[in-house]
């Protein structure tokens, strides 16, 4: 039976950013060692500038415990934010929040309208633009040679897709690839110039810099959406745009500001989660070359596993917050109104009372109850199954025609502890 002391926790913080900068096995041997108290820790929050801040958060590190809240969202809240631990600021919100940070009814009223970008039938649809585009993207990675996977390969396709989806001109798309990189890249200095955070909890004046910079990214993401708006209710098309500011909500029609908003959320999650998952899936099928193997020997016939296991080990999304409505006890932790909870996926997909040997990468798992696209409930990923596709074309484009391909060098990893992301891995064939 585990212990509750103080034991457990000693050298462990995770509001700290500089965790996040440590290497991936010293931070899960940290959430192993979370994942064993008989109580869920808490963390003080981090204190940001302008921004008011809370006493804190409990961690949810357990998959029983993250499964749990995903799917009890009465008591475990993604309203009034769940992209935060601090609560947005009306200036911020306007930009950053969206239906991930509301409660049913409105949030599945309005997650009915954007998902008809995702039903079978649209995907099916897009089968023939997502082969096109890996295609060309295998084309230029031949005449280019070894280079940059994120840039030259992981990021190509989603990002065409989602701009395809919302009808993004291509002239744009630049904006949107540099701008979305600023947003979920805060305390990384490549993206935005900010500083490291102090270990004391207090931050440098360079991370206002770093939030200023996501202010100004949301702000043109936003102006761009809202452009597209105003295009789509003079002519309407068959994009995403169209149908967001042609659908009616509670009898109302959504505003361009809330269109701006989910722009922001979709280009984000449809480019970001997609585009690192392809770049752990890479690094780990050359660190694993019997499970390459065994890939390519029946490709279609173990795909499906490949990419379940990639999310899993990957999990680009590492946490997302609740709050509790109400008095709740779960686990033997008795939960009360207004406390907050972070649902670590990372740690839930390494849980040895689910996963048997959670370190090893087995393309064959089953089952693979990862939660690695959300735990099961309403906010579970919208987007999983693109994400499926679009994993399964690029690696099946790839291992056809550049079946040497391996990642040459470690990753460089982004600076974050709300995405698990890549920003740099060379590779060659």
């Amino acid at each position: 039976m585990a212990t509750t002391g103080v034991r457990e926790t000693a050298g462990i913080d995770l509001s700290d950013l500089t965790f996040w900068s440590r290497s991936p096995e010293r931070r899960e041997r940290a959430f192993e060692r979370l994942r064993e108290r008989e109580h869920p820790a808490f963390f003080p929050e981090l204190k940001l500038p302008f921004i008011k801040t809370g006493p804190g958060y409990y961690a949810l590190v357990r998959h029983a415990d993250v499964v749990g809240a995903s799917r009890d969202p009465r008591v475990f809240s993604s309203e009034p934010c769940s992209n935060s631990v601090a609560d947005l600021p009306r200036y911020m919100a306007r930009y950053f929040g969206s239906m991930i940070n509301m409660d049913d009814p409105r949030h599945a009223k309005i997650r009915r309208i954007v998902s008809r970008a995702f039903t079978p039938r649209v995907l099916a649809k897009l089968e023939t633009d997502l082969q096109a585009g890996a295609t060309r993207i295998v084309d230029d990675v031949l005449a280019a040679g070894p280079g940059d996977f994120v840039t030259d390969v992981a990021a190509r396709l989603p990002l065409q897709v989602i701009c395809d989806m919302m009808g993004v001109p291509e002239r744009a798309r630049p904006m949107v690839y540099a701008r979305t990189n600023i947003i979920l890249g805060l305390g990384d200095p490549e993206y935005t110039g900010g500083r490291e955070f102090v270990r004391d909890g207090i931050t440098r004046p360079g991370v206002l810099y770093g939030l200023t910079r996501a202010m100004t990214a949301g702000y043109e993401l936003n102006h761009l959406a809202m452009k597209l708006a105003r295009a789509r209710r003079r002519e309407p098309g068959d994009d995403l745009v169209s149908a967001l500011v042609t659908a009616n909500v509670d009898g109302e029609s959504l505003t361009d500001q809330e269109i701006g908003s989910f722009f922001i959320l979709l280009v984000v999650a449809g480019n970001e989660t997609t585009r690192n998952a392809m770049s752990h899936g890479l690094k780990l099928l050359t660190d694993n070359p019997e499970q390459r193997a065994l890939l390519l020997e029946d490709f279609d016939g173990r795909i499906a596993g490949a990419v379940e296991e990639i999310v899993r080990m990957a999990t680009p999304v590492i946490q997302f917050r609740r709050t509790v409505t109400r008095e709740h006890e779960m686990n033997g932790h008795l939960y009360r109104p207004g406390d907050k909870v972070l649902l670590f996926y990372n740690s839930a997909n390494r849980d040895g009372t689910v996963f048997k040997d959670p370190g090893v990468f087995d393309i064959t798992r089953s089952p693979n109850p990862h939660v690695g696209f959300g735990g099961p409930g309403p906010h579970f990923c919208l987007g999983a199954n693109l994400a499926r596709r679009e994993i399964t074309v690029m690696f099946r484009e790839l291992f056809d025609r550049v079946p040497g391909i391996r990642s040459s060098g470690e990753p460089d990893r982004l600076y974050s502890n709300f995405i698990n992301g890549v920003k740099h891995l060379p590779f060659t064939y």
